[in-house]
């Protein structure tokens, strides 16, 4: 997900430069009397992101009043936290050593400490919301970091498993992604004083946001390149981590693909010899259909908003998701 494709679905300039003073916000928020917690914790943010969650919100803001930028701002900041606090936490257990193009903070510095800052940033954002949002934005910030949780949670309980269902697969991004997603949505709008049908309109098209990015990615680990992706292709296959694509091929043939599955997890097949067989047709188009079931109800989810300027930006976002698969 390229910045300055964004910038040409979202032509809004006050977005972008509510994004700029977010970005300022987000170390201000982290800073911390401990200057060794602050390097690390504001490691990764410093390595810059796509953005993607705080732009949702700072989307979602402008369904509501205008007058309450500040606050849409603060909760495009929490949602942020979660995220980043997440990815510490995430490279901890993939023990990962590249993040954003840089070393990982676990390589960097060590997995506790690591721990540590992925725990400070989640402490920062609902010290934001309980100051700034609210009540009810603290609980909502609550909720969706224990849906993450429990997404991740599900995928490594599936890690290898030939046998688990597609159904088993969708709660687990509707956990790990679908659920932030939404939130970013939901919490822009609630900052901005958005109404109560316009607020479940924007979460809906959130949550079905959240689906396709995930399912989008899934599939791009599939059949793109390791030069296009920035990072090593059929890497979800080498982690045991078996996507929506990879379940549809064991459908249609259990035996075979269970038999590449176990020789890449064995280490007798190289996972980039194993790509190909992902990429049939069949496999690629049925996955789609999925994404595209998805994007319809998401277009569907906000047709009450459709005389508003911003529909067609957030139905561009989802074409736009798609469109990476081509």
């Amino acid at each position: 997900m390229e910045s300055s494709e964004i910038k040409k679905i979202i032509p809004q300039e006050d977005i972008w430069t509510n994004l700029e003073t977010l970005e300022a916000r987000l170390l201000e928020v982290t800073s911390s009397d401990n200057k060794y917690l602050e390097e690390i914790s504001q490691y990764l943010i410093k390595a810059g992101g796509k953005r993607f969650r705080p732009l949702i919100a700072l989307l979602a803001g402008k369904f509501g009043d205008i007058e309450k930028t500040s606050n849409v701002i603060d909760a495009g900041v929490a949602v942020e936290l979660i995220h980043i606090g997440s990815l510490y936490h995430d490279d901890v257990i993939d023990n990962a050593s590249i993040r954003r193009g840089v070393q990982s903070s676990n390589k960097k510095w060590s997995s506790t400490l690591s721990i540590l800052a992925g725990d400070y940033l989640l402490a920062r954002s609902s010290e934001l919301a309980a100051e700034k949002l609210g009540l009810e934005s603290v609980k909502l910030l609550a909720s969706t970091y224990a849906e993450l949780v429990e997404g991740q949670t599900n995928e490594i309980e599936l890690s290898y498993n030939l046998n688990h269902t597609i159904d088993d697969y969708m709660k687990v991004i509707e956990g790990k992604t679908a659920s932030l997603i939404r939130t970013s949505a939901k919490l822009g709008a609630i900052a901005a004083g958005a109404n109560e049908e316009v607020v479940e309109s924007l979460s809906n098209w959130g949550w079905n946001c959240g689906i396709i990015f995930q399912i989008s990615d899934d599939l791009l680990d599939i059949s793109s390149t390791s030069e296009v992706l920035g990072k090593p292709a059929g890497n979800d296959l080498l982690e045991g981590t078996y996507t929506l694509p990879v379940l549809i091929a064991l459908n249609k043939d259990k035996e075979k693909f269970s038999d590449i599955l176990k020789g890449i997890q064995e280490g007798n097949i190289k996972v980039d010899d194993a790509l190909d067989e992902f990429k049939d047709s069949h496999i690629i188009n049925e996955t789609k259909d999925v994404i595209n079931h998805y994007y319809n109800k998401s277009v569907e989810s906000i047709y009450n908003l459709k005389n508003h300027e911003l529909f067609k930006v957030l139905e561009n976002i989802n074409s736009y998701l798609i469109n990476r698969t081509n």
